[in-house]
């Protein structure tokens, strides 16, 4: 109760982070070749160019979710924050051929898990983007999304900060 009072005059704000799961260059959701992922229409976040070919737990999370193609996985973080980390751009139409799932739904998986590995060389021989865009599918829970665009990141590099209301 005294934790909502405080809460109700803007004190005892917290910032929950998400550590990348993914090794890159971060960029801005809007640079995305997806509307609906430019648009934020499945959350805010960011995107990264991957330079290398895993997916690692970016916190102590339980997985929601992962897409029978094993291009994209959705988690709920111990921290609070629903995270949907989708590998690539249309990679859906490659019916899982690159992808290597580490992970299933319902399992609790500690920071730095491999949940996904995947073949980032052979992806874009296909001709698909391999852009990842990584989204706080809870993000109107928050007052605030920030990304450290810009960036190089490694696994597990503070990658978004979401500041709660």
């Amino acid at each position: 109760m005294f934790s909502e009072f405080l809460k109700s005059f803007g004190l005892r704000k917290r910032n929950n982070v998400l550590l990348s799961p993914l090794a890159g260059k971060v960029i801005p959701l809007s640079e995305v070749n997806d509307q609906t992922f430019a648009a934020g229409l499945l959350g805010q976040g960011v995107a990264i160019e991957p330079t290398g070919n895993k997916v690692v737990a970016p916190s102590d999370s339980k997985i929601e979710a992962i897409f029978p193609t094993g291009h994209a996985l959705a988690l709920h973080t111990d921290e609070g924050l629903d995270v949907l980390i989708h590998v690539g751009l249309d990679t859906v139409k490659l019916d899982g051929k690159y992808f290597n799932v580490k992970a299933q739904v319902g399992q609790s998986v500690r920071k730095g898990d491999v949940l996904i590995e995947f073949d980032r060389e052979a992806i874009e021989r296909e001709g698909y983007d391999v852009t990842a865009p990584i989204l706080i599918c809870n993000s109107v829970e928050f007052s605030s999304i920030r990304g450290n665009v810009g960036d190089t990141v490694k696994e597990l590099d503070t990658l978004i900060t979401a500041r709660e209301r």
